[in-house]
């Protein structure tokens, strides 16, 4: 099946559509979205991508990230990935917007208007999907920014970016409800 991407302008207005590899060869700017799960102890899930994964793999990053399909809505998309990569089912709070471009390896591009949605899982067990996650962590805000300075080519790009530039708007926890 061919993944097909939203394409939109610097005010994350609908502009049509690309195919998935297409959008991140050319760096054309899509739709995104970027989930934080947290715990009681107000720990961030990190997810360490799969080895086959076709840019950022076995790279660390936060809890889960995709991209809507064209015609649904974005907390829906971001719903539906967190469940088939990690497992989780939980309702997903809108706490931002950040916009972006970065250079990945491969010759590829993450040119995105990110949604960004957090909540809390009080639930103990929760199963990643093997194909796209290899290994899971909870750990605490201070401990990552440490680690993300420490050891920059562990993490994702895009997570980098977030700790550099955006943390006071991507790492806001969730209202408890």
């Amino acid at each position: 099946m061919i993944e097909k991407l939203i394409l939109v302008d610097c005010n994350d207005v609908a502009c049509g559509e690309a195919e998935k590899m297409e959008a991140h060869r050319a760096g054309l700017r899509h739709r995104a979205f970027s989930v934080m799960i947290y715990d009681a102890k107000k720990r961030l899930l990190l997810q360490q991508r799969a080895e086959h994964k076709y840019h950022s793999a076995g790279l660390w990053a936060n809890t889960c990230c995709g991209h809507p399909r064209p015609g649904e809505e974005i907390q829906h998309a971001a719903e539906r990935r967190l469940n088939e990569e990690m497992g989780l089912t939980c309702s997903l709070q809108p706490v931002g917007q950040v916009a972006y471009r970065l250079r990945l390896e491969n010759g590829l591009y993450e040119h995105e208007v990110t949604h960004l949605f957090a909540a809390y899982w009080t639930q103990e067990v929760f199963v990643p999907n093997p194909e796209e996650v290899q290994n899971t962590a909870w750990q605490h805000l201070a401990d990552i920014a440490e680690a993300v300075q420490a050891q920059p080519g562990l993490y994702a790009r895009w997570f980098r970016l977030y700790w550099l530039k955006y943390a006071n708007s991507v790492f806001r926890q969730p209202i408890h409800t």
